[in-house]
């Protein structure tokens, strides 16, 4: 046995049973505190810091790259890798960030398959790109802790390889499951599988992916330096930001640019909300939900002109929204203060003819 596997067989003694008594529902003690061996060592500093050299320019994953919708009527074997990045990053222009992600980016990438496609994933925790223990817990998969179990490594162990069948459809989260789960997922480590139906879903002109999370950092809110986690202010779930995809007010006008569309088009917006603690009030102010597939549930006959729905931690949703006017649609957390003030406000900028038999500004234009 190789000296890294022999590695990750001792972390899975000492510490998967942490793991599996969240991600797996096996009893455990309710305050029960992380072993040893799986403890995240928190990015500490007692006063804040200047702001750091980021890694990466951006780490907002792009919301218009959703994979292609499904074309193939049989089942099919997808190959697919997700490797672990911990990278500095800014929050907003001067407030930097150690984010824990997938591929680099929040929310992870989006993953998309048919019901009764195989899976073949290698998971993999570079020692170049980590400091913490690390693994994937997917909601999709009928399996020890979704994944978690096996594939629990160390920085540097040898990838972890499984395979597992997408037996049920609809989208659901994934995330990291180690038994500080918590700061990893607050810190980016979540994405979305979609597994659509056998028949597949009904076309529309534009698909967009977007993640909530919360924050917790010892800087206040918009105070310009280098941010460390703050665990208290998770445990009293009281949160610095709450953000879409790892940024504040990131897809503006300010920040990276709105997302675009047009009048005319159909646009379903695939939402995952990894938490770790708060729900979202998820609202299309300028617009409702046409059809809301709540929860993620595919199979139910959608929800119809829903203005806002629930979206709990550790579920997704699909919203669909008939654009019939040009302008501004801010996709919110209605709980507006995390949307006005702590970031979590996403525009779609509507372009295209006004419709005055709908809605008539006054303006004569």
């Amino acid at each position: 046995m190789s000296q890294d596997l022999s590695r990750r067989k001792m972390v899975a003694a000492l510490g998967i049973g942490a793991v599996g008594a969240i991600a797996g529902c096996i009893g455990a003690p309710v305050n029960a505190e992380p072993t040893p061996a799986a403890e995240t060592t928190p990015d500490v500093t007692p006063e804040l810091d200047p702001a750091r050299e980021v890694d990466v320019d951006r780490i907002a994953a792009d919301p218009t790259d959703v994979p292609a919708p499904v074309d193939w009527d049989e089942p099919r074997e997808h190959d697919i890798t997700l490797r672990t990045k911990e990278l500095v990053a800014e929050i907003e222009p001067g407030v930097t960030f150690k984010y824990m992600t997938f591929e680099g980016q929040v929310p992870g990438p989006m993953i998309r398959v048919r019901r009764g496609d195989t899976v073949n994933l290698r998971f993999e925790v570079p020692a170049d790109d980590n400091g913490d223990i690390h693994n994937v817990d997917f909601h999709a998969v009928y399996g020890p802790g979704g994944g978690a179990v096996d594939t629990t490594l160390v920085p540097g162990d040898d990838a972890a390889e499984l395979s597992f069948k997408a037996a049920y459809p609809g989208l659901f989260t994934y995330h990291c499951a180690v038994p500080a789960m918590d700061h990893h997922v607050s810190s980016g480590m979540f994405g979305a599988i979609l597994v659509e139906p056998e028949e597949g879903l009904p076309a529309v002109d534009r698909e967009i992916y977007l993640g909530q999370h919360e924050l917790y950092t010892k800087g206040d809110l918009g105070e310009k330096g280098h941010h460390a986690f703050d665990h208290g202010a998770m445990l009293a779930e009281d949160p610095t930001y709450v953000v879409f995809n790892g940024v504040d007010h990131g897809f503006t006008e300010d920040r990276l640019g709105p997302i675009g569309a047009e009048v005319g088009e159909t646009v379903r917006v695939f939402f995952v909300n990894g938490g770790p603690n708060q729900s979202c009030s998820w609202h299309p102010i300028g617009n409702v939900w046409s059809r809301l597939y709540r929860d993620g549930d595919l199979l139910s006959p959608p929800g119809q002109y829903v203005e806002t729905t629930a979206v709990p931690p550790g579920t997704a949703t699909v919203g669909e929204m008939d654009l019939v006017v040009p302008g501004p649609i801010k996709i919110v957390d209605h709980a507006l203060s995390r949307a006005g003030r702590r970031g979590a406000l996403a525009v779609v900028d509507v372009t295209g003819e006004a419709n005055t038999d709908v809605y008539d500004s006054g303006t004569g234009e």
